[in-house]
């Protein structure tokens, strides 16, 4: 029996939602996690890598991005940043770090 999309699989889903309904679609290039815990809490280390078109809806939704709150099923998004932005040839390379802790 599966128990649906990983917590990756999810906030990859949530960022190109999110920036489609910002009017700046993006592709997930690619998605990489590790699974992370401290003393209260478990959960998973996310790097992204998102390509788009530059756009003043992209600089926005970037700027936003860190207050942003994400819907995950049995997952909250605790922390996100973007950690490099490359524009070069009319394209801009997104790389982003996130933080998800499983919601019990």
């Amino acid at each position: 029996m599966s128990r649906g999309p990983d917590s990756g699989t999810l906030l990859g889903r949530a960022l190109v939602a999110a920036a489609a309904a910002a009017g700046c679609p993006v592709m997930l290039a690619s998605s990489d996690w590790s699974r992370w815990q401290s003393a209260t809490f478990t959960g998973a280390r996310h790097m992204l890598t998102l390509e788009a078109s530059p756009s003043f809806q992209l600089d926005t939704w970037l700027a936003a991005l860190p207050d942003a709150e994400f819907r995950l099923r049995g997952h909250l998004v605790a922390d996100i940043a973007v950690a490099q932005i490359e524009r070069a040839g009319g394209r801009v390379v997104l790389c982003l770090e996130a933080l998800t802790i499983e919601d019990r």
